[in-house]
């Protein structure tokens, strides 16, 4: 099958394919709307459906993209080799015209030198009795450039028949790029719309997690109003009154509090700038402090929350929780280890926490030029033995010994 044939055919069994992604697309989408109602459990498991949509959406338009862009690069690659043959053909005809007149103006010294009487180079002409001589020179001239010419009319006729065979590719090729267009165009539509309604569902994710929070604090608030009025007071003999008890939150040797303590499904991921964990849930300060900052484009999801401690170990430093968090504080706001950040949603990227330089995005172990891109580094190590102590789990280190060095003055758990 000639080349252009496979290509026209490919195209046409791949826009099939496209439509018949397209339309499964459509139809999961419509189940997927239809499906549970927007509760934390419902949207998530929309979301799980959705992401693998996603996934087998994006294999399809990745298939189509990569097609497409081979079929521009051959149509490159084309259009370069036509230039080189041209210039090719240019050159060899210019250097075949000159070897052609170099070769007769040879033949003709030839010819004239042989003349001993010098009526040769004044005529021209060839008597009788010099015939010989002349046909010998003409035959040493006429067979070089023949032979000249035949290489150069050789090399010409390969480079014409091959610009004849790309110009057919080259014809085929756009054919194809005609075709596949709309296809790459659809499959990345498709894409698009999945990775939209994504982000809506993540909204509804994020409301509905929240609303359950607040539901769950009334709910408990309710409870312990109802459990103090059927408390029964037993009266003291003493004098003095008994006073009440204390409830206290757990926390740390260092007075701060597991900022983790309400997370569901918390599980740990690696240790780099900070601490990687997924889960859902709020999250809280570790101790007082005020809010320097909510959000950063440069982090995954934008969410980017720092406030400065001001009291135990650390008072002074920055602490950062980033990523697939909804924010419920604002800039300048003061905070306390009862104080929820935010909300912890089950985005793509999970959450991260750690030891910030300040409010503007910077982290201490990107300033201090430790982190690579994937490696644990030793203020991400300092922060996950800070949430250890607190009584939540460790990040997973990503190499012995960290990458970099803490401060001297630097609070170690």
């Amino acid at each position: 099958m000639p080349g252009g044939a496979r290509l026209q055919t490919g195209a046409q069994v791949l826009a099939v394919f496209v439509a018949l992604v397209l339309g499964a697309t459509m139809g999961a989408l419509a189940s997927i709307h239809e499906a549970a109602a927007s509760t934390p459990g419902g949207d998530r498991a929309r979301i799980a459906a959705l992401e693998k949509q996603i996934a087998a959406d994006g294999a399809a338009a990745k298939h189509v993209v990569t097609r497409y862009d081979d079929a521009q690069e051959r149509q490159a690659a084309i259009a370069r080799r036509l230039v080189v043959d041209g210039r090719e053909l240019k050159i060899g005809r210019v250097a075949k015209a000159q070897d052609g007149r170099k070769l007769r103006r040879m033949a003709v010294e030839a010819y004239v030198n042989a003349d001993a009487g010098g009526g040769f180079a004044l005529l021209l002409d060839v008597p009788n009795d010099q015939a010989g001589v002349a046909a010998v020179y003409s035959r040493v001239a006429t067979d070089q450039l023949v032979t000249t010419v035949t290489t150069y009319e050789s090399d010409e006729h390969r480079v014409e028949a091959e610009q004849s065979t790309l110009r057919r590719e080259q014809v085929a090729i756009r054919a194809v790029l005609v075709e596949l267009l709309p296809d790459r165009t659809a499959a990345e539509a498709a894409v698009s719309r999945d990775e939209a309604l994504l982000g809506g569902l993540r909204g509804d994710l994020r409301h509905a997690i929240a609303a359950d929070v607040a539901s769950d604090a009334a709910e408990d608030s309710a409870a312990e109003n109802a459990f103090a009025k059927k408390a029964v007071v037993v009266p003291n003999p003493s004098s003095e009154p008994t006073p009440s008890p204390v409830v206290t939150r757990p926390s740390g040797p260092s007075g701060y509090v597991n900022p983790l303590r309400s997370i569901s499904s918390l599980y740990p991921e690696r240790i780099d700038q900070g601490v990687d964990y997924s889960g859902f849930g709020p999250i809280y300060a570790i101790g007082d402090g005020t809010v320097l900052s909510t959000a950063n484009g440069g982090w995954p999801g934008g969410t980017y929350i720092t406030y400065r401690l001001t009291n135990g170990p650390a008072a002074g430093l920055v602490v950062y929780a980033a990523e697939d968090i909804e924010p419920l504080v604002q800039v300048g706001e003061t905070v306390t280890p009862d104080t929820v950040l935010g909300t912890v949603y089950e985005g793509p990227d999970g959450i991260e926490t750690g030891w910030a330089d300040n409010g503007t995005g910077d982290t201490m172990a990107r300033d201090a030029d430790e982190f690579y891109g994937w490696n644990s580094t030793a203020f991400g190590a300092n922060f996950s033995q800070l949430l250890v102590s607190l009584g939540a789990l460790g990040g997973v280190p990503q190499n012995h010994p960290f990458t970099g060095v803490l401060p001297a003055d630097w609070p170690t758990w």
